[in-house]
């Protein structure tokens, strides 16, 4: 095994606190430069999803996979399609990207709720017929007011930024704790 792998934690503590700093000087830079930071973020994501649909070809031919060679190859198609959409596109993705995890919510909303209503009835309670009331009520709420479902999105990367640095001054504190 890798040595940084099975060390104590007080021997990884640089590796925690690396990881701290990056992620508050992206959440920084998500915040102050949202226009630069997100195009770049686009960028890194077109260029990963390219390289993970190649290297989910290749693993059809090495067998180095447990899963069946159809679903790699689907995998492989979508990520080098995916990839290259978004490395021609950065604008059109830089907008679907956040417009797609709105509709995510509402599907997810939809889904979640009907479960928690369905568990609720077959006897686990209020709790989880009150969870799904509130989780498709918040679907239904951003299905009809699109125009805060766009301004959600708008300030998406801002929010990021913001639990980026959240998250990266807590490892910041916990590598410092770890030492």
């Amino acid at each position: 095994m890798n040595e940084v792998q099975t060390g104590k934690p007080s021997e990884i503590w640089w590796l925690v606190l690396l990881r701290g700093i990056v992620l508050s000087l992206f959440g920084l830079l998500l915040v102050t430069a949202t226009g630069a930071a997100l195009s770049t973020l686009v960028l890194f994501l077109g260029i990963y999803w390219f390289i993970h649909g190649i290297f989910s070809l290749v693993s059809i031919f090495t067998g180095r996979s447990s899963l069946h060679w159809g679903l790699l190859l689907l995998d492989g198609l979508i990520g080098i399609f995916a990839g290259v959409f978004v490395l021609n596109h950065p604008l059109c993705t830089a907008f679907l990207i956040p417009t797609t995890l709105v509709v995510m919510l509402v599907v997810f909303g939809f889904i979640m709720g009907s479960i928690n209503l369905l568990q609720g009835i077959k006897g686990d309670g209020a709790g989880a017929i009150i969870l799904g009331i509130i989780n498709v009520l918040f679907a239904l709420f951003l299905l009809s007011h699109p125009a805060l479902v766009a301004m959600f999105a708008s300030f998406l990367p801002i929010t990021i930024g913001v639990l980026a640095i959240i998250g990266g001054v807590a490892l910041l504190f916990n590598a410092f704790s770890m030492r």
